[in-house]
């Protein structure tokens, strides 16, 4: 891996993907039904991302649900599910076996109506794949589920490198003809991006693409901030973010997204709205 525009960073990770001891079952599996290289590369992540803050299981109130083995390691549908009584104040969606386990920080603004999201991930070999939501009042409450991909994070881009170039950060926004003031609505937008990982390999150069990703995406609506997102090599090409918000008796959905090159893409999108219920 020398000379690899990642290979410090990679590096570092590599040490935690190394074995250590941890709390495990006499079977040699851990309490939560994971094996004990599981909870010791958790145990390293838990302290890399959120130091010594406790982290509770969120039982049924949280739910990830994603492919048990993807189609398509490049491109992994997640839905992260929330009970509209858990009121999160972020969302972060790690991946744990990745080169940059963490994929996205979802911050949650007035506007957002719940806390439930949906993207595509890459997903560079079998893991575990958490959503750690931050509850109002501090607490880190956390769901997981098993993936079974390999090779996502190292996979070619499905789209010709020009026709990505001449494309690069048009902006889709989804919504519903009308939707209903006061009324959760759902919105899907589109962000035309390579999202290099800087681990693809070109075979003509025979060197590897530079990373070049969408790292920043901010959602408002009326002024009033929907989503604010960190996002990492993680988040497949094209990102895709389905998510929720609450309209009022008129207003836009305003989007502007960063990427890792200083490039920033706007886009605003009127929202057409019928009468409160």
């Amino acid at each position: 891996m020398a000379g690899h525009p990642l290979a410090g960073l990679i590096g570092l990770l590599m040490l935690v993907t190394t074995p250590v001891l941890g709390a495990t079952t006499a079977a040699g599996g851990t309490a939560d039904g994971g094996t004990a290289e599981d909870a010791a590369r958790w145990d390293l992540l838990h302290d890399l991302y959120f130091k010594d803050r406790p982290v509770e299981d969120a039982g049924d109130r949280m739910r990830i649900d994603a492919p048990a083995r993807a189609y398509d390691a490049a491109l992994v549908p997640v839905r992260v599910e929330v009970e509209p009584s858990l009121h999160l104040k972020s969302l972060s969606l790690i991946i744990d076996n990745n080169p940059v386990p963490l994929a996205a920080t979802v911050r949650f603004g007035p506007a957002s109506a719940g806390n439930s999201i949906e993207t595509r991930v890459r997903v560079n070999e079998y893991t575990n794949v958490r959503a750690v939501g931050e509850t109002a009042d501090g607490r880190l409450m956390m769901t997981r589920v098993f993936v079974k991909a390999a090779g996502g994070c190292s996979a070619p881009a499905v789209k010709d490198p020009q026709e990505a170039l001449a494309r690069l950060g048009r902006i889709k926004v989804n919504l519903p003809d009308t939707v209903m003031a006061g009324s959760p609505a759902t919105a899907q937008l589109l962000i035309s991006h390579p999202n290099s990982s800087g681990l693809q390999f070109d075979q003509v150069s025979r060197t590897y693409i530079p990373a070049h990703y969408i790292r920043s995406i901010a959602i408002r609506y009326g002024g009033q901030p929907v989503l604010d997102i960190d996002t990492d090599i993680s988040i497949s090409e094209d990102p895709n973010i389905r998510f929720s918000f609450v309209p009022g008796t008129g207003g836009s959905l305003e989007v502007v997204a960063q990427d890792t090159k200083g490039a920033t893409f706007t886009r605003t999108v009127p929202v057409k709205t019928g009468p409160a219920l």
